[in-house]
């Protein structure tokens, strides 16, 4: 398994983390006003998987016809928890499609906001693993202001969880 395999298990596994913490708050929470870019908690998830879905595009070479990286609006907490989930599993099969040699592949593309851009595809992956790194973590910080603990998403706890395969019940989907 290379570092791609890795980080897009990775990126599942704390995506279905995070989204089963976030799935039953209630609306008032998810909408609550924040100062941030996005906010809220909501728009802030929505944002993460549309550029997943952007990003997706890129890597198929098909338009993605989004116009801005902040969409107004969003859909329900449980379409976008499952729309997340479908795409990190995608993400996780296309990897593991690629050989090294399409990984190094560079992608030409657009965007959103406007310019040309390239990057190889296992660059792209990486800046998806890490784009949804940094909004996990602009999250977590809504909601202690919320007075809830966000779950431990770390990649030292996903990679431990990943050796203890040994112990039945204790793997996630995204640990194989």
């Amino acid at each position: 398994m290379n570092s791609v395999h890795t980080l897009t298990r990775y990126k599942a596994w704390a995506d279905d983390t995070f989204l089963s913490a976030l799935e039953n708050l209630p609306e008032s929470q998810l909408t609550a006003p924040d100062p941030g870019f996005f906010g809220n908690i909501i728009r802030t998830l929505n944002h993460s998987y549309a550029m997943d879905f952007v990003w997706k595009c890129h890597l198929l070479g098909e338009p993605h016809g989004l116009t801005t990286r902040n969409p107004a609006d969003h859909p329900s907490i449980r379409d976008l928890v499952a729309a997340q989930r479908e795409i990190d599993r995608w993400y996780v099969n296309y990897a593991d499609s690629l050989s090294p040699v399409q990984l190094s592949e560079v992608i030409e593309f657009q965007f959103i906001g406007g310019g040309l851009g390239n990057m190889s595809r296992e660059d792209i992956f990486l800046h998806v693993v890490n784009h949804t790194t940094y909004h996990r973590g602009n999250i977590a910080s809504m909601l202690y202001h919320l007075d809830i603990s966000p779950p431990a998403t770390d990649l030292p706890i996903f990679l431990q969880a990943s050796a203890c395969t040994e112990h039945p019940g204790t793997a996630s989907p995204y640990l194989t």
